[in-house]
């Protein structure tokens, strides 16, 4: 790691107090097992974490300091002790590329410590302290020079808060917030936490008056400030976010901005899923916190239309969201094209963060279905396999000459003047652990296959399962009981109590791709689970004594899958795609050079693992094609590809 800019002043932290999280404090009723509580072993999403761990955090701070990002805390903090200077960057929101890069590092060093990064984080956290304003104001281009905003859509003039629609000083404040919890979380530190502390004290004071009625326009500052409830107990912060989406769509009382921002009507009467995708979800993802802290009906009601909506007519095969890249917006509805989709990588991220609350609000396994299809899919597509060229939008077809990444290529990319999407993998992908497995007093779900050991609170006692898969390559899965005290242990003592075991069973091993009816699947081939048939939720349910070496085996077969979308999805009308298992399958021209324009045939298409290629995957070969899994495409050069394929005529 490089050293960063050093500050020309010594930082002193004010201390806030801070109230450890208490029984009573309100929360969701199904809980995630925490980070530190997961080991993974998996030989899928441990190297892809691993990457983001060795090769993607460094590149993103080292673009991070030769773009200016964290000079401009610099520059915030001279300028706030008389000097002057100039912003750097071309986006308001550049401050949170640092904030979510931090983030990541921080869910890197629970399960991966790194001094060196440790150490990077406090000299980059020093920096930002600097930078903010005495009173807790921190946004960097508005500190350094409001008349010169960097983005040309954003007014000049006016102090802090002016055209708040597009100024992103509350989106800031979100990032710094989720960053702040999450190095609070990993390293137990003060020091990042008290900056965010310190503004959303401010925020508080500001938007918690009585007579302000303003909201962000973009929306992320919500769940940030939900995140730091949760650590202080501090209701203020609760308050605030539940105030700020209660008073989009107010008409009443303030100018409304519209759809594209989700300010068109209350929330609470929103039932089709509109604008800038990554705002909507965002936004979704704050109304279900509200609905689960709050246990609020209209809330609940209102994420429930939203979600039915969007998974029913709005969402590609792959988990991807936004089909417009106008706005980076949400379409119509069954408005899915291929080629011109936008399936922003962020709001594919942001989809997983709503879906994985919807579980912790519901129980339902339905969320993590669409969970799964937007992480092997929607997700990850977006980062290369070597950890540092990104997708901005994810079509699900290219021609090898419409400039589809943001105008940038038609390939990855390896950075953006608006590089929103690659710091938020970095944020994310570390922290995939989280999804696996989740607790409601004496019921312990696993809701991922992915191979690990986790220790689960269960009751007042602690009990330790074993995962293993091959899963997303096969639907084998092994799950152990390990003694919770001896690790490993094979000795035949019961475990502290009973507990019920909630099994995930897929919905594509089901015989239906995805939840909410738009895709199904079009062949005569049906899956059937083995050892899982107590499936009416969703899950393989058993409750039982368990004792250390206790194990479990449940297959979920997989096979080349067709799937079509329904007919008021003009654009796939006459179509098909290719899954198996949890994957979406494409066709890249580099594989088919000859063959890419012929009729797929799939009759006796059978997948095959491939070890020397795209870094380990199983192919799918017919009689002429091959078709690797969606996310690993574009990663040998531009070039065509496509998901769906003509019938025969």
């Amino acid at each position: 790691m490089k050293h960063i800019i050093l500050i020309p002043a010594c930082i002193c932290f004010t201390s806030f107090s801070c109230t450890e999280r208490k029984s009573e404090q309100l929360d969701y009723p199904i809980r995630q097992v925490k980070l530190s509580e997961v080991t993974l072993t998996d030989n899928f999403w441990l190297p892809k974490i691993r990457t983001i761990q060795e090769k993607t955090i460094r590149y993103a701070f080292e673009k991070c300091e030769a773009e200016g990002r964290l000079e401009n805390f610099v520059t915030a903090g001279n300028v706030i002790r008389g000097g002057t200077g100039k912003t750097r960057g071309a986006m308001p929101f550049d401050d949170t590329d640092v904030y979510k890069t931090i983030e990541g590092a921080a869910y890197s060093l629970i399960n991966a410590p790194n001094p060196a990064l440790d150490s990077y984080l406090d000299s980059a956290i020093s920096l930002i302290a600097y930078g903010q304003e005495p009173d807790g104001y921190l946004t960097t281009w508005r500190t350094i020079d409001p008349k010169r905003p960097p983005a040309s859509w954003v007014k000049p003039g006016g102090g802090r808060w002016f055209d708040l629609g597009a100024s992103h000083e509350l989106y800031n404040s979100g990032h710094l917030f989720e960053a702040a919890a999450a190095h609070h979380w990993a390293t137990g530190k003060r020091n990042f936490l008290d900056v965010a502390l310190k503004n959303a004290d401010l925020l508080v004071t500001v938007f918690g008056d009585t007579a302000n009625y303003e909201v962000p326009g973009h929306q992320i500052v919500e769940t940030g400030l939900i995140k730091l409830y949760q650590i202080t107990g501090k209701t203020d912060y609760l308050h605030l976010a539940k105030k700020f989406l209660d008073l989009r769509g107010d008409k009443q009382r303030r100018k409304i901005r519209g759809a594209y921002s989700q300010d068109h009507l209350p929330v609470v009467a929103q039932d089709e899923a509109v604008g800038h995708a990554v705002r909507a979800v965002y936004m979704y993802a704050g109304m279900t916190d509200v609905a689960a802290l709050y246990g609020d009906k209209p809330y609940r009601n209102a994420v429930h239309r939203l979600w039915g909506n969007m998974t029913g007519k709005k969402m590609y095969l792959t988990g991807g969201l936004g089909a417009r890249h106008d706005g980076e917006a949400f379409g119509g509805n069954y408005e899915l094209p291929n080629l011109t989709a936008y399936g922003e990588t962020c709001a594919a991220i942001g989809g997983v963060y709503w879906a994985e609350r919807l579980f912790r609000l519901t129980g339902e396994a339905q969320y993590f279905d669409a969970l799964e299809r937007m992480l092997y899919n929607g997700v990850i597509s977006g980062i290369s396999l070597a950890g540092t060229e990104f997708f901005y939008p994810n079509p699900l077809e290219s021609d090898g000459k419409y400039r589809f990444n943001h105008g940038v290529s038609c390939t990855r990319a390896a950075w953006f003047d608006c590089s929103c999407c690659p710091t938020n993998l970095i944020r994310f992908i570390p922290s995939i652990p989280n999804l696996i497995y989740a607790v409601q007093q004496d019921t312990v779900y696993v809701n991922l296959f992915v191979s690990s050991r986790a220790k689960i609170p269960v009751g007042n006692e602690t009990v330790t399962i074993e995962q293993q898969t091959g899963y997303p390559w096969s639907g084998q899965v092994t799950i152990r009981m390990v003694d919770s005290n001896i690790a490993g242990s094979q000795r035949a003592t019961t475990l502290p109590q009973p507990f019920t075991l909630k099994i995930r069973v897929p919905l594509w091993a089901q015989n239906a791709p995805a939840p909410g009816g738009l895709y199904a699947y079009s062949d005569n081939r049906k899956t059937q689970p083995s050892h899982a048939p107590n499936t009416a939720d969703g899950y393989y349910t058993l409750t039982r004594a368990w004792k250390p070496g206790d194990s479990l085996a449940l297959n979920f077969p997989m096979q080349p899958r067709t799937v079509v979308a329904r007919p008021e999805v003009k654009d796939d009308a006459g179509k098909f795609a290719v899954e198996s298992g949890p994957l979406v399958y494409c066709m890249e021209e580099t594989d088919n050079p000859k063959a890419f324009d012929k009729p797929l045939k799939l009759q006796s298409a059978k997948a095959a693992w491939t070890p020397e290629l795209l870094g380990g995957v199983s192919v799918i070969r017919s009689e002429e094609h091959t078709l690797i899994p969606y996310y690993a495409w574009s990663n040998r050069g531009e070039g065509r590809m496509k998901v769906f394929f003509d019938n025969e005529k």
